[in-house]
């Protein structure tokens, strides 16, 4: 091959593949961008409870994973990466669901969109810590501000300067979720993006049924609405399993510094999906404090994607 039609491969290379990882980043954001306002749904007066959104949802999605498996007959992964996928399992399949299922009890959805706001930043920061990256240290100030930017946020809502409890399970849960796409986006450059989501759901699914059936053991049938139910069934089906072939897709593609950009968006289709669907106020507090979040973890995003300077 001549250098010519070498130089015409590598360019089709560069371009399409990262249109192509923002295209699928982006429909994977859209379908996570209703997860907080349906599990406000979901969890409201008690209808069905934390512990049953978040280990439920884990279950139809892990038996879904399993019958797409087998379906395609997908090898069994190695030793090395049924450890990485219990890593992202831990995340995205057990802590995220567990963690924002029991805030949003009490938290609006408007309120924990703008704490989670933080996560493309999070995000970033665990992809940095753990491809050994070295970043300018404009990164690390923009990443430090968008977390005190939402901490500040968090404290400074309802009147006093305190942290409640539900901002606390929030903010555990960007940190966990953070770990998982950012592990999640590793290895799907090596299993596959629908083949990582569904190895950790089936990873789960042993303990995700033992919960399931001690709630249903030890607590009363849930007395859950329709709507009530087609939001667990979004979250279980969407959420859980869909939205990731999608996402960790993009972040396969890559690259992921530049894909994650696009998560930017989902605090924003979220403040207005709970507007629409939970008919929750727009005020000038969460305005403020998505923006002031949103602008931090956009400057902590680009800073990281640019090369390092090599001395």
């Amino acid at each position: 091959m001549s250098t010519q039609s070498s130089a015409i491969v590598d360019r089709s290379e560069v371009v399409s593949p990262a249109r192509s990882g923002l295209a699928w980043g982006l429909l994977g954001v859209v379908a996570f961008s209703f997860t907080v306002p349906l599990t406000r749904i979901a969890v409201a007066d008690g209808g069905i409870s934390p512990l049953l959104v978040g280990s439920g949802r884990a279950v139809i999605a892990g038996l879904l994973a399993l019958l797409v498996l087998r379906a395609f007959r997908q090898s069994l992964p190695t030793g090395r990466q049924w450890l990485r996928l219990a890593v992202v399992a831990g995340g995205v399949v057990v802590g995220f669901p567990f963690l924002t299922s029991y805030a949003l009890t009490t938290a609006s959805a408007g309120h924990s969109a703008v704490v989670i706001a933080i996560l493309p930043a999070a995000t970033a920061v665990m992809a940095v810590l753990r491809g050994h990256e070295r970043p300018p240290t404009s990164f690390w100030v923009a990443a430090g501000c968008g977390a005190a930017a939402a901490v500040g946020f968090a404290a400074l809502q309802g009147g006093a300067v305190e942290l409640h409890g539900s901002d606390l399970l929030l903010l555990a849960a960007v940190v966990v979720c953070a770990i998982g796409y950012a592990e999640g986006g590793l290895i799907s450059r090596e299993l596959g993006s629908w083949q990582t989501i569904s190895w950790a759901l089936v990873l789960s699914l042993p303990a995700m049924l033992v919960v399931v059936a001690v709630v249903a053991i030890d607590r009363q049938p849930p007395t859950a609405s329709p709507a009530q139910w087609g939001a667990f069934a979004y979250l279980a089906v969407i959420s859980m399993f869909l939205g990731f072939f999608a996402w960790y897709r993009g972040l396969a593609i890559g690259p992921m510094a530049r894909v994650s950009q696009v998560q930017l968006a989902q605090p924003v289709l979220t403040i207005c999906w709970a507007a629409l669907l939970l008919a929750e106020p727009l005020t000038w507090p969460i305005v403020l404090g998505g923006c002031a979040v949103i602008a931090c973890a956009l400057i902590a995003v680009r800073t990281r994607g640019r090369k390092p300077d090599r001395g």
